[in-house]
């Protein structure tokens, strides 16, 4: 088993856990129908074809194929980062996020032409657009990214 494995298990873990929030989602709402569960969040189906912020989601339908061949060309070098560099603890760990929630938001594009959302946080009459499992992965895992490069950056020049 290679070193990097259980970091393409974390990979698959939340892909697991996006995929089984997705089922529940698809089998108790309806499109569109909003479920309150706290005064800042709301269970809600939205169905995405574009990227982030439904970026591009107007477009006639080259973007699913877009994305999709995007997200496994960027999972492809993750998984072979993954592999070559299992030993950096951090970076792994977010790359494996980023990687489990890459492949969790393919699948959906693969099986229903887009993304399933359904966490929706407001405050104030504002609402944050809809989100996911692997949507949160990806967010999670480039944030620590980004920290651990800047930790990085600064442990070399403190050397």
């Amino acid at each position: 088993m290679p070193k990097a494995a259980h970091w393409y298990s974390l990979a698959a873990l939340v892909i697991v856990l996006d995929q089984l929030s997705k089922w529940v989602v698809l089998n108790s709402l309806d499109y569109g129908q909003s479920l309150y569960v706290a005064p800042f969040w709301n269970w809600v189906l939205a169905f995405n074809p574009g990227a982030a912020f439904s970026f591009l989601a107007g477009q006639p339908g080259w973007q699913r194929w877009f994305f999709t061949l995007l997200a496994l060309a960027v999972s492809a070098w993750i998984a072979l980062m993954l592999y070559r560099h299992p030993q950096q603890k951090l970076a792994s760990f977010s790359l494996a996020l980023i990687l489990g929630g890459a492949l969790g938001n393919v699948i959906d594009r693969l099986r229903f032409g887009a993304v399933v959302d359904f966490i929706q946080w407001h405050a104030a009459g504002y609402y944050w657009p809809a989100f996911n499992v692997a949507d949160a992965a990806i967010t999670v895992g480039a944030v620590l990214l980004v920290s651990e490069q800047l930790l990085a950056g600064r442990r070399s020049r403190n050397s």
